[in-house]
């Protein structure tokens, strides 16, 4: 069972937040897949079933993003998955430009403090994860990751979202190189057409 865990911070005050980039890919994926993610279990709001002849589980961590190891260490051991392999972590990155993708294997927190938090409660920096792109910061950080999308961003991230249910249907049938092979170039051919 792969486990699929977008972070973010509970409560309506931070929805659709560029720090809740996670849990936004989350309820993209529950709708286009039919998993409702309603279950409470380990302070995390969880949903399982299968994509592409796999089963999974969609999780939103409920332990506010500082503390996102907390839920997700335990529902690895909890449910015997595999970190290295069987779970993927979907979570916004401020290194990259607005909707661009990039998934990686294994790496270190840079600077995300729910990732920190994901390392030292597994005990290893090995495990899929997918960066999704909300802009680079300018000013003030608290206020920019706590901030809304303006418009034309939103749109970008319409498409990012599309794109991250694409990569997580190609690495939870086991293609994670492929997935990392259209995803991580995708942005820069798009930017080199537009020249």
């Amino acid at each position: 069972m792969y486990i699929i865990a977008g972070l973010g911070n509970p409560t309506m005050k931070y929805e659709h937040t560029r720090h809740n980039t996670g849990f936004d890919a989350i309820e993209i994926c529950s709708k286009e897949w039919g998993i409702p993610v309603n279950t409470m279990k380990f302070r995390a709001y969880i949903g399982k079933g299968m994509v592409n002849g796999n089963k999974v589980m969609l999780v939103k961590p409920q332990t506010y993003m500082n503390n996102s190891g907390e839920s997700i260490g335990a529902l690895v051991d909890y449910f015997g998955v595999d970190p290295e392999n069987e779970l993927i972590i979907v979570y916004d990155d401020i290194s990259l430009s607005t909707g661009q993708l990039r998934i990686r294997k294994k790496g270190s927190a840079g600077g995300h403090n729910g990732i920190k938090s994901i390392i030292s409660h597994l005990g290893t920096n090995k495990f899929l994860r997918i960066k999704v792109g909300v802009g680079e910061n300018k000013g003030d950080l608290v206020n920019f990751v706590l901030g809304h999308f303006d418009k034309n961003d939103g749109e970008l991230m319409k498409k990012a979202f599309e794109d991250t249910k694409k990569a997580l249907e190609l690495m939870v049938s086991g293609e994670v190189d492929k997935a990392m092979n259209i995803y991580n170039t995708k942005k820069q051919e798009e930017k080199d057409e537009e020249k």
